[in-house]
């Protein structure tokens, strides 16, 4: 009985119980929100997925096969404008003049910090924008162009620095 009683009292024997108690109470939490809470949102997943499928063909087959591409800074200091630009070209490189162009800015470490701004036509299929972000870091640029009810657009990381 002596014996039992000291295995108890050593700290490695304590350790592995408290490891063993630690592991069968996160499965038992594992198992509660698999049963409480199923991982489907809506009922018709199935019918839905394959909606998508099809907007997603139909807009690939509606696509004019155009050359987006933004044209940043060579450097973007925090709380100091930067000029962004953004071109539009058709297959043949040609410029192509659309409606509304957006400067999206998001900022993956914080959503609060996200803005956008719309660009002004330059001309030639050019669109600028100075734009000032107010934190220091990464965050990712989308430049959006909408046109006849589709929107295309060019993505960019960018990385604001300090002076």
């Amino acid at each position: 009985m002596s014996q039992k009683q000291s295995a108890l009292r050593s700290p490695w024997i304590r350790a592995w119980l408290g490891l063993l108690v630690v592991f069968v109470i996160a499965n038992g939490v594992m198992l509660y929100l698999a049963f409480d809470r199923p991982g489907l949102v809506v009922d018709d997943y199935y019918e839905r997925g394959q909606d998508y499928e099809q907007n997603m063909l139909k807009k690939k087959a509606r696509h004019p096969g155009w050359k987006l591409k933004i044209l940043p800074p060579r450097r973007i200091v925090v709380n100091q404008p930067a000029p962004f630009a953004f071109t539009v070209k058709d297959q043949e490189g040609q410029p192509v003049e659309v409606g509304e162009v957006m400067f999206r800015a998001y900022r993956p470490a914080d959503a609060k910090a996200d803005f956008e701004l719309p660009m002004v036509a330059d001309g030639q299929g050019r669109w600028k924008a100075d734009v000032t972000f107010p934190l220091l870091g990464a965050w990712d640029v989308l430049v959006t162009v909408e046109h006849n009810g589709d929107e295309y657009h060019d993505d960019y990381r960018a990385n604001a620095r300090p002076d």
